[in-house]
């Protein structure tokens, strides 16, 4: 499952896409919009996206993954458009026989979609003024 929407994320729907019974470990990753960066006052980001290439990079990640460890099932999230502080930006969702591979395998994926899928974050911070900002995992190495 992969979910690309400028509504608020639900990460119901994901934890179900992943459950199944021979699964001990579910985790979800919640990534939230935190309040500052680098010492700047955060008001909210903005998420900008190329839906088709973005979409396509997500589902590979996560055919990757799950070509890599078949036991695995994954789902991911993220949200398009402004996301206030303290509300959740992506999800990850990951089931696996054991919490260690399902620990590896959450943070890889959110690791790979930082560093592979063109979704674009703009800060807008408290005195009205804004930066677009690369993912500490992308080839550019800004945060």
């Amino acid at each position: 499952m992969v979910i690309l929407t400028d509504e608020p994320l639900d990460p119901s729907p994901l934890r179900a896409a992943v459950a199944r019974p021979g699964a001990g470990a579910i985790l979800l990753f919640e990534g939230t919009t935190r309040d500052s960066f680098e010492g700047r006052r955060v008001r909210g980001l903005e998420y900008e996206a190329y839906l088709p290439l973005a979409r396509a990079e997500l589902r590979r990640i996560l055919d990757e993954l799950e070509a890599e460890h078949p036991e695995l099932r994954l789902a991911v999230a993220h949200r398009l458009g402004p996301v206030p502080v303290g509300e959740v930006s992506v999800l990850v969702a990951c089931s696996a026989p054991h919490r260690d591979l399902a620990y590896v395998a959450s943070r890889a994926a959110i690791d790979r979609l930082k560093a592979r899928v063109p979704i674009f974050k703009k800060e807008r911070y408290d005195d009205d003024t804004a930066a677009w900002r690369a993912n500490a995992e992308s080839p550019s190495g800004d945060s």
